[in-house]
């Protein structure tokens, strides 16, 4: 291999792993179809994905901002959505709400077991919700001792906050997962 060719490589690598970090002027704006386009370093994105990198535990920092075409690279990092103005706030917040709905389970009605398949009668802050997970999956994850996420067949995210809150019913009604 030539130097050229290692040079190359070396700055495609660099090119990968190089973190950018969006700054609180960079013009973010919702488009007439609901999503979310950027303005930044001179370039126009008409529609960007933004993914929290840490969703449970620092949801408001660390916010990817990925082209939406193709593989989705990164343009930047939000380091602290707070210390964006106001306007730019509202619009990633709206855009957040949508991609990471997770209604919080606030009792439990019943869960079956039936066919390799749970399916659950849950209460939530959204309201009343019936959804199936596949048992042979990992489709329960403890994010503590007492916080659960759990994943249905349709991929849609439900959290249960603090086991210790629910009945005692409720909770060997979960002994399965735990």
């Amino acid at each position: 291999m030539s130097d050229n060719t290692l040079n190359i490589y070396e700055q495609k690598a660099e090119e990968m792993t190089a973190t950018h970090i969006i700054p609180t002027d960079a013009k973010f704006s919702a488009t007439e179809g609901g999503f979310v386009s950027l303005d930044h370093n001179g370039k126009h994105y008409d529609r960007v994905r933004i993914v929290r990198l840490f969703p449970f535990t620092d949801a408001d920092k660390y916010l990817s901002i990925r082209e939406y075409e193709g593989s989705g690279k990164e343009i930047g990092i939000i380091e602290d959505l707070q210390a964006m103005p106001e306007e730019t706030k509202k619009i990633l917040k709206a855009q957040l709400t949508l991609c990471y709905f997770t209604p919080v389970i606030s009792k439990i009605y019943s869960i079956k077991d039936e066919y390799g398949y749970a399916y659950f009668h849950v209460l939530t802050d959204k309201g009343e919700c019936k959804f199936a997970i596949n048992m042979g999956s990992n489709a329960v994850s403890k994010l503590s001792d007492t916080r659960l996420i759990i994943q249905d067949v349709d991929e849609n995210r439900f959290e249960i906050r603090d086991t210790d809150a629910l009945s005692q019913k409720e909770k060997r009604m979960l002994d399965l997962f735990m």
